[in-house]
């Protein structure tokens, strides 16, 4: 059996870097202040379980925050009213979202004083969506399909955004419609280049090997679309997995040829215990 792993796969910039100052923060902890995340971290539970036992809380309640405790703002990012209640309440802000994510939140923030109309092409429920909505008064139209789009108005001036983690061919489908809704249009392609990256690879290994492995947490949107991406070439050969014990050893021992990708929220060590895992198999 052989494994090969793709190029671009696991940790993407925007989570190594929430990670790292996460990391930080616990070791600059010297007053012993509770340390909460504003949601998990990541979408991985692995990872959001190994800062639990480091003594990184997650919290979902503004309103349950402890005084003098330390408040991480997670990768996906926030609303500003978040931003806003927080400052009220003798807490200290540690803001980890991704320079991407970010990026876009500025975006719309800009667009949003000058009049225009905001879409944001993603997943409405995605906290990254959620966030950058609420930089724009929450008065964006989000969209994830053509049926979508029937909602926007016809207006002078719109700006179209999309969620990092969204597939470009998707982004330039709904783009061409959205913009006959108005007369002026701007138009940010937002998507993160390691996303664009990972989602070309993944595709490439798709069509040359047996079957593919997508590792990834259950809840991460990069990783779905990784996993819809590889089920395009490989629909019943594609398995969507998050630790190396769910492998389906039974079904991947009769393959020659196994390709392994990860979403951006997947740590180093859970890639390479699958692919220890896989080895093993083809050695035994």
């Amino acid at each position: 059996m052989k494994v090969i792993v793709a190029d671009y796969s696991g940790f993407c910039f925007g989570v190594e870097r929430a990670i790292k100052i996460t990391s930080d923060t616990l070791d600059n902890n010297m007053n012993k202040k509770c340390i909460y995340t504003l949601g998990p971290l990541i979408h991985n539970q692995q990872v959001v379980n190994e800062l639990q036992d480091a003594g990184v809380k997650v919290m979902n309640d503004l309103d349950n925050l402890e005084d003098n405790s330390i408040i991480i703002i997670r990768s996906h990012g926030v609303s500003k009213d978040v931003y806003d209640i927080i400052d009220k309440k003798n807490i200290e802000i540690i803001d980890a979202t991704c320079p991407f994510v970010k990026k876009i939140q500025n975006i719309v923030k800009k667009y949003r004083a000058k009049g225009y109309t905001i879409v944001i092409i993603g997943n409405s429920d995605h906290p990254e969506v959620i966030g950058i909505n609420g930089w724009c008064d929450n008065q964006a139209y989000v969209v994830k399909t053509k049926d979508d789009i029937e909602k926007i108005p016809s207006v002078h001036k719109l700006c179209i955004v999309v969620q990092t983690t969204m597939p470009t061919g998707l982004y330039d489908e709904l783009c061409d419609i959205i913009e006959k809704k108005a007369k002026q249009t701007v138009k940010f392609n937002t998507i993160c280049s390691a996303t664009m990256d990972r989602q070309k690879s993944a595709r490439s290994l798709a069509k040359n090997v047996d079957a593919v492995v997508v590792i990834g947490g259950y809840h991460s949107s990069n990783t779905q679309k990784l996993v819809d991406i590889c089920k395009n070439e490989k629909p019943n050969t594609t398995f969507h997995i998050e630790t190396a014990e769910e492998l389906p050893i039974d079904i991947l021992k009769n393959y020659k040829a196994i390709g392994i990708t990860a979403g951006a929220s997947t740590p180093g060590w859970i890639i390479d215990e699958v692919v220890e895992k896989l080895n093993d198999l083809s050695i035994n």
